[in-house]
């Protein structure tokens, strides 16, 4: 009997401002912005386990692999097998799935650290939901028995819950 599959949802926390100063893609967490992601992590951290079978992706932008590392360390995930994956920089909700498809085997939870809007979006594709993740937000979606992270595609996962950190 398969498994059920779960996939976490994970906007990054809380980021500097966008300046001309510094690349989108080098912002970093502020100080209420790591303050929010250990707070939620910590709430997640009673009710989740890591395994061996869990596999963390994140994207390589320094406030979601940032957002990512928190998560890791409370959660008890080793940082050094934390993923990276460009197609979930800036990307359309379609893109961020083929990672989650590219999943291989024997995989039971997969966390995914990224932006909006694509992360809102692939968690309502997924989910049939109209739900906006606002930072360091984490979407729970348990998907369907008999689905694996290869089939996931609209309408095969349940959103549990969604962690605010409120």
């Amino acid at each position: 009997m398969m498994e059920t599959k779960s996939l976490y949802i994970v906007r990054h926390a809380k980021a500097e401002e966008h300046s001309f100063s510094k690349r989108d893609f080098n912002r970093d967490l502020t100080g209420k912005g790591i303050e929010r992601a250990h707070r939620i992590a910590t709430e997640l951290s009673s009710g989740v386990t890591i395994t061996e079978k869990t596999l963390v992706i994140s994207s390589p932008a320094n406030r979601a692999i940032q957002t990512a590392e928190i998560f890791s360390t409370i959660l008890g995930y080793p940082l050094e097998k934390i993923q990276t994956d460009i197609n979930i920089y800036e990307a359309y909700y379609l893109d961020i799935l083929q990672v989650i498809n590219n999943v291989p085997e024997p995989y039971e939870s997969v966390w995914i650290f990224g932006h909006n809007p694509g992360l809102s979006d692939l968690t309502n594709y997924l989910c049939d939901r109209g739900i906006d993740l606002l930072t360091a937000n984490v979407a729970i979606i348990e998907l369907e028995r008999g689905i694996d992270f290869a089939s996931v595609s609209g309408g095969t996962g349940n959103l549990k819950t969604v962690l605010t950190g409120k």
